[in-house]
């Protein structure tokens, strides 16, 4: 909670969790794939325009390492920087689901053995998901917290096809009912704002989509451009600008208006934590100043999630409310 603010505009995922778990907790990211159907060039697609050699791995270290010791090496790290005392396991780079399901099942018993762990969340693509993955997936959610991050990225096809993502809107949306439908893991997803053509328009759609969906929670990124991917060829021959921070604020405050209260937000932007290999927006590097910078601009504008979204249901005007008091900054005289 900061100073002089009831709270955030928006409903945090920190809120999503404390309700689960009754108490904060922090995530490990680790990697223990190292490939992706884009990558592999499976069906003619190709690599993501977006994406590096380390597959959205926090710790490009992490590909050579055991998954043991990355538990336990930045358990310790974040444990001891945050004083956290309870864990999930993020398993984070490529393709999450693109493997075997014994060497799935063999991840997964290994993250749940430490006492601390509380769960486990995985990132993947709306075209692996075998009956086998959802399965396992269930079975887990049994034992413990499983949570899905699947990477949308968008809901228009132009720009699915402008990023290489190789899978259609309509098959993403498909993919969100099949997991819904087959499990009860706690899903959520990805979307990246920025791409060429992008409107207000746009956003608002895709708030309105994400609103019909059967998730919890919902991540935000710029589309940035790194080093020794097919961006950067792009971005060197001005055939790419990346959204300059004022406007990707923008872009966050009309998506948050017109989302519903119940979705809580993971990060709101981007973050290149390898800084040498960040070619543009400069802003990306900021992982703190961005994040303020969006907060700034949506007070500024006395914004919050849901401001324009029409909330029926009991569970929605009571979020909505809550929202509500929460984007109003206290009289000076109490700060």
């Amino acid at each position: 909670m900061e100073k002089g603010w009831l709270g955030l505009p928006y409903h945090t995922i920190s809120e999503h969790y404390n309700k689960l778990f009754g108490e904060k907790v922090y995530k490990v990211p680790v990697s223990v794939v190292d490939d992706c159907p884009n990558r592999r060039g499976l069906k003619g697609m190709q690599t993501c325009v977006f994406c590096d050699v380390w597959g959205s791995a926090a710790n490009a270290e992490s590909l050579s390492m055991e998954l043991r010791t990355q538990i336990e090496k930045y358990q310790t790290q974040i444990g001891d920087r945050y004083k956290a005392k309870a864990f999930l396991i993020y398993f984070q780079a490529y393709t999450n689901t693109f493997t075997k399901v014994s060497a799935l099942r063999h991840n997964f018993d290994v993250a749940l053995s430490y006492p601390w762990v509380k769960g486990f969340t995985l990132g993947t693509r709306p075209d692996c998901l075998s009956k086998a993955v959802l399965d396992l997936w269930q079975e887990y959610h049994e034992r413990s917290f499983v949570a899905v991050e699947l990477g949308v990225q968008s809901f228009f096809n132009d720009q699915l096809e402008f990023m290489r993502r190789g899978h259609t809107a309509e098959a993403s949306i498909e993919a969100v009912h099949k997991i819904a439908n087959s499990t009860k893991v706690d899903l959520g997803i990805h979307l990246i704002f920025g791409n060429p053509g992008e409107t207000d328009e746009h956003i608002i759609k895709t708030a309105e989509i994400v609103n019909t969906l059967p998730i919890t929670n919902v991540k935000l990124h710029n589309l940035h451009v790194l080093k020794q991917t097919p961006l950067e060829e792009m971005y060197a021959k001005g055939e790419f600008t990346p959204i300059d921070r004022e406007t990707y604020a923008h872009r966050v405050e009309v998506f948050l208006k017109h989302l519903s209260p119940k979705f809580a937000m993971h990060r709101l932007a981007a973050y290149s934590s390898r800084w040498d290999e960040l070619i543009a927006p400069e802003w990306t590097k900021d992982k703190m100043g961005t994040h303020q910078y969006i907060i700034d601009h949506l007070r500024a504008q006395k914004a919050y999630q849901s401001q324009n979204f029409v909330a029926t249901t009991a569970e929605d005007i009571a979020a909505q409310s809550y929202l509500q008091k929460k984007s109003v900054p206290l009289s000076p005289n109490l700060v």
